[in-house]
C-alpha cells in the first residue's frame, strides 16, 4: 500500500461530462492508470463543499477550463450513482470505506476548447463523438452518462 501523504478521500464525488452542442466528449486518461480514459472527475475536498463548487474546481484543475466562461454551461444533472470504489484505489479513503457517492453534471462548451491537464493526474486527452466516448472510458457510470446526452441536449439542462 502506497504511504498516505495527504488526509483520506471523502467517498462524495463529482464527474463533469464536458461536451460541445455536437456533442463530441471530452476524455482525459489517467495518470496512475495508463489505457483508463474517463471524464473529470473529484472528490470533494470537505464534508460541506457543495456539489457545484466541487464540480467547477474540479474542471478548472484538471482541464484549465473555467466552467463561469461565457457560452459554458454548467449543469447539475440531478443523478447520484453509488458504486464499490476499485479495490486498488480504497487505500486513498479510511479505513473500511468501500462505496462512493457520485454527483453527475454536464458542461456544455460552445466548442472544443484548448485543455490543459494536470500531468500529475491526466497524461493524454482526445475529444470524441459521443458513443465512441461512452465505449471508451473505463467506468459504467461514465459510459451511461454519456450515453445520456442526446436527450439532455433536447432538453437543454
Amino acid at each position: 500500500m502506497p504511504e498516505q501523504l495527504h488526509p483520506f478521500k471523502i467517498p462524495q464525488s463529482v464527474l463533469v461530462v464536458i461536451h460541445t452542442p455536437a456533442l463530441e466528449v471530452l476524455l482525459i486518461e489517467r495518470a496512475d492508470a495508463p489505457g483508463f480514459w474517463q471524464s473529470v472527475t473529484g472528490a470533494k475536498d470537505f464534508e460541506d463543499e457543495a456539489w457545484l463548487d466541487t464540480a467547477r474546481r474540479e474542471v478548472a484543475e484538471e482541464t484549465g477550463i473555467d466552467t463561469r466562461a461565457s457560452g459554458h454551461v454548467l449543469a447539475d444533472w440531478a443523478l447520484e450513482n453509488t458504486y464499490e470504489i476499485y479495490p486498488a484505489w480504497r487505500w486513498r479513503y479510511p479505513p473500511g470505506v468501500s462505496r462512493n457517492t457520485e454527483r453527475v453534471f454536464g458542461l456544455r462548451l460552445p466548442q472544443r476548447l484548448p485543455v490543459v491537464l494536470s500531468p500529475s493526474e491526466h497524461t493524454a486527452l482526445q475529444w470524441l463523438p459521443w458513443r465512441a466516448a461512452a465505449d471508451q472510458v473505463f467506468s459504467p457510470s461514465n459510459a451511461e452518462a454519456i450515453l445520456m446526452l442526446p436527450q439532455l441536449q433536447e432538453g437543454r439542462p
